[in-house]
C-alpha cells in the first residue's frame, strides 16, 4: 500500500477513534451517568472462603450448614470488591465490516465499547481486550487509564478481519483461563456462529458474560431491489431478488429461527444479553439506547 494512502487512512482512523471518545464521553457523562455502578460495581463485597470461628468474629457471619456438618463453628470471609475488571471479545469475522445500516457492527461495536470502557476508567477499574478470527489474534491484559482504553478503542477499529469465519470457542477458552476471576466479559458479535456453546457455558461459570448481540438493519427485513451478495467468508457470490415474495418470506423465517435459537442458547448458559440495532442513519443515541435498556434490565440484579 503506497505510503500516502496508508497516512491518509491513519489519520481517518485517528479522527474516528476522538469522535467515538467525544460521542461517548457525552453519554457517559449524561445519559449512562449512576448506571454503570448499580450494574458492574454490586453490593461492594466478594465471598472469598469458609474458615474456622475464632474470638471476635462477627457471629452474623457463621456459615451454619458447614458448622453442622463439622461440629464446630465457621464462617463466611468476605473481601472487599473496590475494583473489577471488563473484558470486551471482538468478533473479527469480515461480515461486521459490511453492513446497510450507518455504521458497520465493527464500528458500532467500537462504540458500545468505547461506553463501557470510559465508563470503568471513570470508576477506576481494568479493561482488557481480545480480538480473535479463527483464533486470538490480539490480547491486551487488565489495564486502567484513558490511554489504555483509547488504545483498545483503535484496535476494535483497525485490526484487520479474518479470512474465514470466526470461532469464539477459541476466545471464550482463552478468557476462561487468563482472565481474572468473576471478570465481566462482553463478547461483541453478530452471533451467526455454531457449535461453540460448550465453551461458552465454561466462560460463564467463571465469569458474568454478556453476549453484545449487534443487529444488521437486514436481519429486520431483506432490502427490496435485486441485490448481488458476496460471501464474506470464502468470496462466493449470489444473486438474491429481494421483490419476490417468497424469497423475503423464506428469508424472514429463517432470520426468526436464527433469533429464537440463540436466545434459548444464551439462556441456557446464564448469559445475559444486550441486543445492539444498527441505525440506517448516524444517531449517538442508537448507541446510549442498549446500553440503557441493559442496565434497566440489571441494575436490580448486579453482577452473581
Amino acid at each position: 500500500m503506497p505510503k500516502a494512502k496508508r497516512a491518509a487512512e491513519l489519520q481517518e482512523l485517528l479522527r474516528e477513534v476522538r469522535r467515538i471518545r467525544v460521542q461517548s464521553s457525552r453519554l457517559v457523562q449524561g445519559a449512562l451517568a449512576g448506571s454503570y455502578r448499580s450494574v458492574f460495581r454490586g453490593t461492594g463485597i466478594e465471598f472469598e472462603e469458609v474458615r474456622e470461628y475464632v474470638e471476635g468474629d462477627d457471629p452474623r457471619s457463621v456459615d451454619w450448614n458447614v458448622t453442622a456438618r463439622m461440629g464446630r463453628p465457621f464462617i463466611k470471609k468476605y473481601v472487599d470488591e473496590r475494583q473489577r475488571n471488563l473484558a470486551f471479545l471482538l468478533d473479527l469475522s469480515p461480515r461486521l465490516d459490511a453492513t446497510f445500516g450507518a455504521w458497520t457492527p465493527r464500528q458500532m461495536a467500537a462504540r458500545i465499547g468505547a461506553c463501557l470502557m470510559l465508563a470503568a476508567a471513570e470508576h477506576d477499574d481494568r479493561v482488557s481486550f481480545l480480538g480473535y478470527d479463527q483464533q486470538v489474534r490480539r490480547f491486551e491484559p487488565p489495564r486502567k487509564g484513558m490511554s489504555h482504553v483509547m488504545r483498545i478503542i483503535r484496535d476494535m477499529l483497525e485490526l484487520p478481519a479474518g479470512t474465514q469465519e470466526s470461532q469464539p470457542a477459541s476466545a471464550l477458552e482463552y478468557a476462561t483461563k487468563h482472565l481474572p476471576w468473576h471478570s465481566t466479559v462482553f463478547l461483541l458479535s453478530d452471533f451467526l456462529h455454531d457449535g461453540w456453546q460448550p465453551a461458552l457455558q465454561d466462560c460463564a461459570r467463571k465469569h458474568e458474560v454478556v453476549a453484545v448481540r449487534i443487529l444488521a438493519p437486514e436481519l429486520e427485513r431483506l432490502p427490496q431491489g435485486l441485490w448481488r451478495f458476496r460471501e464474506a467468508e470464502g468470496g462466493g457470490r449470489r444473486l438474491v431478488d429481494g421483490n419476490d415474495a417468497k424469497v423475503r418470506r423464506e428469508y424472514q423465517q429463517r432470520v426468526a429461527h436464527w433469533d429464537a435459537a440463540c436466545k434459548q442458547m444464551l439462556q441456557r448458559a446464564g448469559v445475559a444479553r444486550m441486543d445492539v440495532p444498527l441505525p440506517r442513519v448516524a444517531d449517538p443515541d442508537a448507541v446510549a439506547r442498549p446500553i440503557l435498556r441493559f442496565f434497566q434490565r440489571h441494575g436490580a440484579r448486579g453482577p452473581r
